[in-house]
């Protein structure tokens, strides 16, 4: 392959400018869908991982409306073991639209990366610890009403905090309901593909459960179950055999036996109803065990960004598969699965879409594998069986697949017009014509709400009866959400462009409010509920906090008036030490910290430091006799010297210094003259 394709491959978008605001810095990894690579978003000056559909999927009107729908799901789903969804949208660039998608960016590997790393078995409390994490992330899309479709180890994060996540909610069913691929076709990856999927292209949650046994038998065992020279004999497979025990290849205790098995049923019925069960049971056998959860390492090669794998330059493209179907019981005895061999490297695995069967199709069974030596005539002989067996069941299913039609199960309808209409008379109209609805909602600026936008398949078509038409209805224009005040800005941010409108925050704008914490949203421009025309600005106003207070003016005060007085105005008074002031009396206020007049927000209570004088006001001596002023200045903590010409009893003072009423440090001396 030459430089110039391996560049169009993957590096032709490095250095440009995704709507004018996501930068592709870097390539990580290329599937059969799409290509990632590292971005930043430069209004947010943050880094991101950047998902760019391939082109084929960016001309289709069908994928992207699609798309985007399953994109504004995603980014709903909010989980620490989630990788999260920030933005997406289609860039017209001046060659081609791309399609992308705008994620968290998780350093650290895949867990296949971390499989091939070990080249064989995890550790059972690795794998416990791996697991739970997945299936907890699969739980909140599950209760969502969402369900992932193509669980895999290259779509399991690890993080090089040890943190495990789950990327790519939705995608493939983007892909699979697409105008790209027929309604006969469906994608998935096929060693993780449950029997369901590979034979009606049904999805719901317990294929996801079924997905992640597969994924729990393979870091048990370092390879999947089942494996084959094509995808055809891997899908062939799932739906004919029972996964065999993870005991068979490695030594693991039987309650793990029976978890994974218990996942892995080809009855849909008989596995776990959704992520949350089978999460219950693995944490009952985890505890029954009496395992401590471990970290996850990265692998010990270089740390590398990951979101997709890697793949070389020569990976074949996405292959189409013929029909697959259920054989029936004896068949299936005829069948046994094959033992995997431990020490053969896993390849990684890529999303396929595979043909999924029509009704009454026929199929031809993948031929068995090579027959031991000294046992080719009892092979031989079940293959007569398999034969015989085949015949029957196809002419009965022809005979009854006859007999469905002439009875009128089998006839058709075509799909009214039913665009413009009310949701109730598009239903109704549905209805008479056989048809069931699966209504579907969105934005528009010029239908009006509860109005039908689009149906699929389109006016004309023809569907058959009973089955499910696509309804897209329109939601009108887009309303502001209402934000809670005290709303973080990035969470605000995120449920105004889940709304379909562009949030806009201006500093100079913001406001103070006396509870709305600094930093976090207090209102929004309009307000909630405003209808506006989709990407329309919707402006933040963020709080600054309380309004500052000035520290009240206190000087000269006593110490009990200015506590009070700081008390009344929002502070938290304290005592911040004396210091002499020739102004101020002993035990009232000179000054306070922070300084009087300083504006301080009244956040809690703040503190105020408080600090009094200790200055002593000079009593009046005259006329006292020395004895009694000399006690009386003792008690006020200061000193009397006397001057006299003859140093009698019962002198009595007739001058001092400083005078009556001056105020002086404490331990001053008072000059008097006696006679």
């Amino acid at each position: 392959m030459t430089s110039e394709t391996q560049q169009g491959r993957g590096n032709g978008l490095v250095g440009s400018l995704l709507e004018g605001r996501y930068r592709v810095d870097s390539l990580i990894a290329r599937g059969g869908m799409s290509t990632v690579y590292r971005g930043m978003d430069t209004r947010l000056e943050r880094p991101v991982a950047l998902k760019v559909m391939d082109e084929r999927y960016s001309g289709d009107r069908s994928f992207v409306e699609r798309f985007e729908r399953e994109a504004r799901s995603a980014a709903k789903l909010h989980h620490n073991d989630i990788v999260a969804v920030f933005d997406q949208g289609v860039d017209h660039g001046s060659n081609a639209d791309h399609v992308y998608l705008v994620m968290e960016l998780v350093e650290g590997c895949t867990l296949r990366d971390l499989i091939l790393d070990r080249g064989g078995p995890l550790p059972l409390a690795m794998v416990l610890s791996v697991l739970q994490p997945v299936l907890s992330a699969l739980t909140v899309a599950h209760r969502a009403g969402m369900v992932h479709r193509d669980v895999k180890p290259e779509n399991v994060l690890i993080g090089n905090d040890g943190s495990v996540k789950v990327a790519d909610f939705g995608l493939v069913r983007a892909a699979a309901e697409a105008g790209t691929t027929s309604g006969s076709v469906i994608l998935g990856t096929v060693a993780y593909l449950s029997p369901e999927q590979v034979t009606t292209g049904a999805a719901d949650a317990s294929t996801d459960v079924y997905a992640a046994g597969i994924i729990a038998y393979e870091m048990l065992t370092g390879r999947p179950p089942y494996t084959g020279d094509t995808a055809m004999s891997v899908a062939y497979q799932h739906v004919n055999n029972d996964v065999p025990p993870p005991s068979h290849a490695v030594e693991v205790p039987a309650a793990i036996d029976a978890l994974v098995l218990r996942a892995t049923r080809r009855d849909p019925q008989q596995r776990p109803a959704d992520a949350e069960s089978f999460l219950a049971e693995v944490q009952q056998v985890r505890t029954d065990l009496g395992i401590a959860p471990v970290a996850v390492p990265v692998p010990s090669s270089e740390a590398r960004t990951a979101t997709l794998p890697p793949v070389t330059d020569d990976e074949p493209e996405t292959e189409q598969f013929g029909p697959v179907r259920a054989q029936p019981t004896r068949i299936e005895a005829a069948q046994p699965p094959q033992p995997t061999r431990a020490d053969a490297p896993a390849p990684r695995q890529h999303t396929r879409a595979l043909a999924r069967p029509a009704t009454g199709q026929d199929y031809e069974t993948p031929p068995p594998p090579h027959p031991e030596p000294g046992f080719e005539p009892e092979r031989r002989r079940g293959r007569r069986k398999v034969a015989l067996w085949t015949t029957v069941v196809l002419v009965l299913a022809a005979l009854v697949g006859g007999a469905a039609f002439w009875l009128g199960l089998g006839s058709t309808s075509t799909v009214p017009n039913v665009v413009g209409l009310s949701e109730a008379q598009a239903q109704q109209n549905l209805e008479g014509a056989g048809l069931e609805a699966n209504i579907s909602r969105e934005n528009d600026n010029d239908v009006p709400e509860g109005i039908v936008l689009s149906v699929d398949p389109e006016e004309g078509a023809t569907a058959r009866n009973g089955s499910a038409v696509e309804l897209v209805v329109s939601l009108g224009k887009p309303a502001v959400p209402e934000i809670d005040p005290g709303t973080s800005l990035s969470q605000a941010q995120n449920e105004i462009r889940n709304a379909r409108l562009k949030p806009v925050h201006d500093g100079s704008a913001d406001e103070y409010h006396p509870q709305v914490p600094e930093g976090s949203v207090v209102r929004t421009e309009p307000a909630a509920g405003a209808r506006l025309n989709i990407s329309s600005d919707v402006q933040l106003i963020v709080s600054k906090g309380p309004e500052p207070v000035q520290i009240p003016d206190v000087r000269g005060m006593s110490r009990e008036e200015a506590f009070a007085t700081l008390r009344n105005a929002g502070f938290a008074p304290q005592d911040a030490g004396q210091q002499f002031d020739a102004e101020i009396d002993a035990g009232h206020v000179i000054s306070t910290d922070p300084a009087i007049g300083e504006e301080v927000k009244l956040v809690g209570k703040p503190r105020v430091g408080v600090v009094t004088s200790n200055a002593v006001p000079v009593p009046s001596l005259n006329g006292v006799p020395v004895s009694q002023a000399e006690q009386q200045v003792a008690q006020l903590g200061l000193k009397l010297d006397v001057k006299s010409l003859f140093q009698r009893d019962g002198m009595v003072i007739f001058g001092q210094y400083p005078t009556t009423g001056s105020r002086v440090k404490p331990g001053s001396a008072i000059h008097v003259t006696a006679f």
